[in-house]
């Protein structure tokens, strides 16, 4: 089988290195496209490809139709929205996630966008300290129990909202205090973190009224994705609520306005950094190769996220 790994934004070298033994261990023969730049190169390359390694990669129905022989998309990482899954349900393609492989890097990010709030994005000025504070984060998948791991040790008091059954055990294991609505996670939280993924249903849902709710002083940290946040129900709080700080590690669409009514409140990373660290690069690539390893070996789809 002829595995693709196309990244507009590589992996780094020790990753790409790691993928190709996976991949050629089995059998397999591996073909590298990065830096494509334009989707031409994209279509021409994926061809002849039984399968398909990605990160940020838009793949779409014109994609998919490029494809014939394609039989599996592993998104390496934990957020697949760059990925048609209609599309890829009807063209017979298995698509998958690599969970849980850049969740500490995400996690760490979130954190140290959570200092840098509190410490008044280091301006020279008198801050605040984490410990004794209520961090509330909202979903509790991979990467808020790894949120939850490292705030416990600045002394926080954590809590969390997510509505399925899963995390809300994972939360009792872990010794974290569920919360009935999102109404209360931020009525109650000093510190917001913010890990849901976009869909229909979370697209826009954190506006003006849930980020209204926050207590005086709070912090908004959003590692996830620009989708999930209202930005002119965010400008209206900020505007209104000098007294609230909003900390992200994607660039929103409205930044300038963003800028100008919250200045010295407001920070966002240059690009998208949370899966940015050596350890995930190489975690994420490597899971994602494995993972196609045991498809067509196994026939396993332990993590297929298209139905």
């Amino acid at each position: 089988m002829k595995i693709l790994v196309a990244t507009d934004k590589p992996f780094a070298p020790v990753a790409v290195e790691g993928i190709r033994n996976e991949i050629e261990a089995a059998g397999h023969q591996l073909a590298l496209l990065e830096k494509y730049g334009n989707k031409e190169t994209l279509l021409k390359a994926v061809a002849d490809a039984d399968a398909l390694i990605i990160r940020s990669d838009v793949i779409d129905e014109e994609v998919m139709a490029a494809a014939p022989r394609l039989r599996i998309v592993v998104r390496a990482g934990a957020g697949y929205d760059n990925v048609d899954l209609k599309a890829a349900t009807a063209h017979g393609i298995c698509v998958m996630n690599t969970p849980g492989q850049n969740a500490n890097a995400v996690a760490e990010l979130a954190m140290g966008l959570m200092v840098m709030a509190a410490r008044n994005m280091y301006d020279g000025t008198s801050g605040t300290e984490l410990r004794g504070k209520t961090l509330g984060i909202h979903a509790y998948g991979n990467v808020g129990r790894n949120v939850a791991r490292i705030a416990r040790g600045f002394g926080m008091k954590i809590q969390a909202y997510d509505a399925f059954p899963a995390a809300i055990e994972a939360m009792k294991q872990d010794g974290v205090t569920p919360v009935a609505t999102t109404d209360d996670l931020y009525s109650t939280s000093n510190v917001v973190s913010i890990h849901i993924p976009a869909t229909p249903e979370t697209v826009r849902s954190i506006g003006q009224h849930l980020i209204g709710l926050l207590p005086k002083g709070a912090i908004l940290v959003n590692t996830a994705r620009r989708e999930v946040i209202d930005e002119d129900g965010l400008i209206s709080v900020l505007d209104a609520r000098p007294d609230l700080k909003y900390v992200t590690d994607i660039r929103p669409a409205q930044e300038a306005d963003i800028q100008a009514k919250a200045p010295g409140r407001y920070f966002a990373t240059p690009k998208k950094m949370g899966a940015q660290t050596a350890e995930a690069n190489i975690n994420a690539g490597i899971a994602a190769a494995r993972q196609i390893v045991t498809y067509f070996r196994d026939g396993c789809e332990r993590f297929r996220v298209n139905p």
